[in-house]
């Protein structure tokens, strides 16, 4: 029997990629299909694709040429799959003719031609929807907001409203957009809005964006409350809207990836996962001011619940809280969030510094992430036997906010209300969490 395989991202399935699917089912008996997994493509900087994996796989299948699916996900896996899977003939576009030669050392390389007049990219181009995005905020992550805007198709920043008329006449002039002194005239003006303004005011601003039908990106913490939670994503939904919390960890290329492998059982049984966060800061600055909801939880919980919840999962059984305060805010906490099966420990800091690193142990092994691990491009999975170790790279562009904002229009663009990265029911059970500490329960104070 001879093996072909060939692999392509396939984002809007067209005419093209059938036609290669069908030679290269031509070329032997048994055909399998690489698609790129969401996280290789935006770590090889394609933050324009419309259709998720999920639904790029079931294209594929729909076709009938596939034998077998795989996900293509690190650099290097062609080598290692034409082994694993004894393939005979390594299929692919003539457009990258050449590119592929070094695979003849493992398997015969048959570049197809490929249809002309026709590609994906070609087919965004003609159908690219431009959202108007309004900035709600003109803090410093809102400055930071437009340049990364601008690597993302289909994202136009166009104003921002700010209370406070003279910080936002600057801000407008500072980036080249317009302002408004009026929300309503805001709205009117925009799509789609990003809330980049202190905690307590997301959602009020929030709620009356979705009620005018803005599609909403709303910076961490979105809320304070998991019923403010609940009731946001429930009007979203009413609404036919995309409700998307900017947690840029949650959407970076190396977080999906640990969370993919971890889940794959790579290291086992999970038992235990312990995340730390902490930044210096001096006075005045928002996260010092108990007004704007400042202090260590409110601030960083929002990221480092996010490998607890995303890994151990949201029926936890009892969260403790041990803090230091000042000022009237946490410039550090201890939290525990247990489990029946595990346990995990999250360390954050605004007035004390601690390292800000990720490990997740598990029966058979564990992953490290080393500080900054929220922005990481980089970590490691590690076993007893030092040999077995690996480690794995991935690219960080930027700020990071391109892949909250990608993923953002992408939902937008495929009228997909929910995002797997960072799901609607993980986004209130941090909120919950959050509430809790708030609310000042199973709090001791140091």
């Amino acid at each position: 029997m001879v093996k072909v395989i060939t692999y392509g991202t396939y984002d809007l399935l067209h005419q093209g990629h059938i036609n290669l699917l069908r030679r290269a089912k031509e070329l032997g008996d048994y055909l399998i299909v690489g698609v790129t997994s969401d996280s290789f493509d935006i770590g090889r900087g394609k933050l324009n694709v419309r259709n998720n994996m999920l639904e790029r796989v079931e294209a594929v299948k729909a076709t009938g040429y596939a034998d077998e699916v795989i996900v293509e996900d690190y650099q290097g896996q062609k080598i290692d799959d034409i082994q694993r899977y004894n393939i005979d003939i390594f299929a692919i576009g003539s457009d990258w003719e050449g590119k592929f030669d070094y695979l003849n050392e493992y398997c015969k390389v048959v570049y197809l031609p490929r249809t002309e007049g026709i590609s994906s990219t070609q087919l965004r181009a003609e159908t690219q929807d431009i959202f108007r995005i309004g900035i709600i905020g003109s803090g410093r992550i809102a400055k930071r907001f437009v340049p990364e805007s601008n690597m993302v198709s289909g994202a136009n920043v166009v104003s921002v409203y700010n209370p406070d008329l003279e910080a936002a006449k600057d801000f407008a002039q500072q980036v080249g957009i317009d302002w408004c002194d009026q929300f309503d005239s805001f709205l009117d003006g925009v799509d789609a809005v990003y809330i980049a303004s202190p905690h307590p005011t997301h959602y009020e601003y929030a709620k009356r964006a979705l009620m005018n039908g803005k599609h909403v990106l709303c910076e961490i913490p979105m809320v304070l409350s998991g019923e403010e939670a609940r009731e946001l994503y429930h009007l979203a939904e009413e609404n036919n809207l995309v409700l998307l919390e900017a947690n840029k960890t949650a959407y970076c290329p190396a977080f999906n990836h640990i969370v993919t492998l971890v889940k794959s059982g790579i290291v086992g049984d999970v038992v235990d996962v312990r995340a730390s966060l902490s930044k210096m800061v001096a006075p005045p600055t928002r996260e010092l001011d108990p007004a704007q909801a400042g202090g260590a939880l409110n601030e960083h919980a929002s990221i480092t619940l996010l490998p607890v919840i995303k890994l151990l999962g949201r029926d936890f059984s009892d969260v403790s809280f041990y803090s230091k305060k000042e000022g009237g805010v946490d410039v550090y906490t201890k939290m525990n969030v247990n489990y029946p099966h595990a346990t995990s420990s999250i360390t954050l800091g605004i007035g004390i510094k601690t390292e800000g690193d990720l490990v997740v142990s598990g029966t058979k092994g564990y992953v490290y992430v080393p500080a900054p691990w929220w922005l990481t491009d980089f970590f490691e999975v590690r076993y007893e036997d030092q040999r077995k170790n690996k480690k794995y790279f991935y690219s960080y562009d930027g700020d990071g906010l391109r892949y909250e904002i990608q993923e953002f229009i992408a939902m937008i663009v495929s009228n997909r209300r929910s995002c797997y990265k960072l799901r609607r029911r993980e986004s209130i059970a941090i909120a919950d969490i959050i509430e809790r500490y708030n609310s000042g329960v199973n709090l001791r104070l140091l």
